[in-house]
């Protein structure tokens, strides 16, 4: 505890100090920290830079060396953007500096021109080449610097997210203010002998240097404890939500020899080793009298729906019930759909439970499902309202479990007596992301195809190559195969750059498919209307159906084979990985085309990587470099909080760290019951109690 000679108040009171009475802020500047969460001193310590200005490796012109990373602060003299006879563009900015003078270039990106005016002060980093009489930069880091008095000493500037009216400087300077003030009452929430053994800083040494750095090796020091904080806080939630599971009571679904048996004669083909690893792993959790908490990820057409028909059937056999939910009605129907074909010889009895049902087939249903009249029922959130309840629920299996907040899950699972629980995606979920936002799961991977899936030929194409493409396309619709063509968006805007679903339908039914059958499908169409547009593709009445990406999952015709994806560059690499599964699933191979202007640099590469393979879980972690874990899985999406400081990229190694500490901890304290855990389990609930539903514990 602080020497709090100056005042009698506790720190908890002192951090919870409104802004507004810190000096240098005000009424007026607090309302403006407000849009940024800053309401108290608190929420200014740990408020971390999102970047820093690191001007200690600067040089002046006449001490650069060519092919070494290198700094140049310096003024904009001139910006000039021009055409090159070839193709595309390039950016010149002349920068001023002390000794001569700097030019920065980027080939074709003219949207940065935007970022430079004259007299801008900014920082340029990058490997300098002396090219006629000038030194030149290729795509160097820029970074904007202001001219301020308060930090023109310093050699690390913190770079804080800010809002409309509120400059860097002035941030700085008050939290400059807030951690000299009130980072001596800071509680340590370690205690010393795990700090040293941990190689972790005390926090009243940490908070400053994380802030204002004086060197590279502090800020690595002081990032390393919050780094470490954050994510042992994590994992310690997440193996006491395991810890707790273990606790609950769910029925013992055993899979015997003779259950088995009966199970698999209704699967007209041999099951991968891949399956029969992952129904062992799922069938051992169901035999057991504590709720299963199983995540089932795998690769486009790997054979996860089999997997997960097994679980239910295993549910049902034991006289239980089993409910499937899926997040569009589109991939219900076609869960709906698969289930029937497989179950058509069984005595399973099956229902789809969707909002499309008049209010007297709902009702009438509703009672089926209470009374234990209804096997397993497949539906979208209409299954987790409040009114459906079930006879005995065993299993509740998720699909596409990103696409549901947690509270949604929640819900589902209080539908019965502590249900078994297992969700699926077709995401495949780079280690450290699982680790994080399913770390209270087991998991189970399919990485193998069913045999005699054929090959999905990927190809970027441009305008020129439209003509070519389209004879292709007729030559394969009139040997009988059927096509996709998906474009980004329902409505025809001003703005967009890319037509729209109606332009993309009448060009296509007035231009290269005149003479084929077309379907139009979307997110907007009532149930009715998308199942009567779903039957007639099926059927092979519709030939190519242009849609959105609606079909992005579980859609399941084999004989479309054909896709082209317009606007390429407006979709993300799962997503696109995605809709290319819709083609990958008979025995044709299958052909991709993606038209796509991509301007920025990360969209070239996303679109580069999807031609180069068609293995999702290459291109998870592709997309996990590319766009990071908060794009990739949000945390509102999972229901979870956003990591503050830690980079699941950068820290993997300390994620690793800190689960085993975490395990050992809990396993060593179960709880957290002991006095020197006691701010560790009141930090970790005030985290994650509500997220993860985590009793009070100790």
């Amino acid at each position: 505890m602080a020497n709090m000679t100056t005042t009698d108040r506790s720190p908890l009171e002192m951090l919870s100090t409104p802004v507004q009475y810190l000096k240098g802020v005000g009424p007026q500047r607090a309302e403006l920290l407000h849009r940024l969460g800053l309401k108290t001193v608190k929420d200014l310590l740990f408020y971390f830079p999102r970047d820093y200005q690191d001007l200690t490796d600067q040089r002046d012109i006449p001490q650069l060396e060519e092919g070494k990373l290198q700094s140049v602060l310096g003024v904009v003299e001139e910006v000039e953007l021009r055409s090159r006879r070839s193709s595309g563009c390039v950016l010149g900015v002349l920068i001023r500096a002390r000794g001569g003078h700097l030019r920065a270039l980027w080939f074709d990106q003219p949207y940065m021109r935007d970022k430079f005016t004259v007299g801008q002060r900014v920082l340029v980093s990058g490997k300098p080449r002396y090219r006629g009489l000038v030194w030149e930069m290729a795509h160097p880091r820029v970074q904007t610097v202001e001219d301020e008095q308060p930090d023109s000493t310093a050699k690390i500037l913190p770079v804080y997210p800010l809002t409309e009216g509120l400059e860097q400087w002035h941030l700085r300077r008050i939290i400059r203010t807030a951690v000299e003030q009130y980072a001596p009452v800071l509680e340590e929430v370690f205690p010393a002998e795990y700090r040293q053994a941990h190689d972790l800083w005390p926090i009243r040494q940490a908070l400053p240097q994380v802030h204002f750095p004086d060197d590279r090796e502090s800020l690595a020091k002081a990032r390393r404890r919050f780094v470490y904080q954050e994510l042992l806080i994590l994992q310690l939630a997440l193996a006491i939500k395991r810890q707790q599971t273990q606790l609950r009571q769910a029925p013992v679904l055993e899979a015997t020899a003779l259950i088995d048996s009966r199970i698999r004669r209704l699967f007209p083909f041999e099951l991968t080793a891949a399956q029969n690893q992952a129904i062992a792993e799922i069938a051992a959790d169901m035999g057991r009298a504590v709720p299963m908490n199983r995540l089932l990820q795998g690769d486009v057409g790997s054979g996860k729906t089999v997997v997960a028909v097994y679980a239910m059937l295993l549910a049902v056999a034991h006289r239980h019930q089993a409910a499937l939910m899926a997040p569009t009605e589109v991939l219900a129907r076609q869960h709906y759909l698969t289930l029937g074909k497989l179950l058509a010889n069984s005595r399973v009895r099956l229902a789809l439970l969707t909002g499309g049902l008049t209010g007297s087939q709902r009702r009438q249903l509703l009672e089926q499902i209470a009374a234990g009249q209804m096997d397993i029922v497949v539906g979208t959130q209409a299954v987790i309202q409040e009114d459906v309840q079930f006879a005995r629920l065993g299993l509740v299996v998720i699909d596409e479990q990103h696409k549901f907040g947690v509270r949604q899950r929640a819900t589902l699972k209080k539908a019965g007596p502590d249900p078994h629980y297992l969700v699926m995606t077709a995401t495949p979920i780079p280690r450290t992301v699982a680790l994080t936002q399913f770390g209270d799961f087991e998991i189970s991977t399919l990485r193998q195809s069913p045999p005699g899936r054929q090959r999905v030929y990927t190809y970027l194409l441009g305008e020129a190559d439209r003509e070519r493409w389209w004879e292709f396309f007729r030559k394969k619709l009139r040997q009988g195969r059927q096509g996709y063509v998906v474009a980004p968006v329902i409505e025809e805007s001003d703005t967009a750059e890319f037509a729209s679903l109606e332009q993309v339908y009448e060009s296509l039914a007035n231009g290269p498919l005149e003479e084929f059958r077309l379907g139009l499908l979307h997110g907007r169409l009532s149930p009715p209307e998308k199942d009567a547009v779903m039957e007639d593709f099926r059927a092979g009445r519709i030939q190519t159906l242009v849609c959105t990406s609606v079909i992005e999952v579980g859609v399941d015709v084999p004989n479309a084979t054909l896709m082209v994806i317009e606007g390429g560059q407006r979709f993300g690499l799962a997503q696109l990985h995605q809709l290319r599964g819709r083609i990958s699933r008979g025995g044709f191979p299958g052909y991709c085309a993606v038209f796509a202007n991509a301007e920025s640099e990360e969209a070239q590469q996303r679109l580069q990587a999807f031609q180069s393979t068609t293995d999702g879980f290459q291109l998870a972690e592709i997309d996990f470099r590319l766009r990071g874990p908060g794009e990739l899985f949000g945390a509102r999406q999972h229901g979870m909080p956003p990591l503050r400081v830690a980079d699941l990229l950068r820290d993997a190694d300390v994620l690793e760290e800190a689960r085993r500490d975490a395990q050992a901890l809990v396993e060593s304290d179960p709880g957290l019951a002991k006095p020197e855990h006691y701010l560790l389990r009141r930090m970790m609930l005030n985290r994650y109690g509500q997220a993860l539903e985590l009793a009070d514990v100790g």
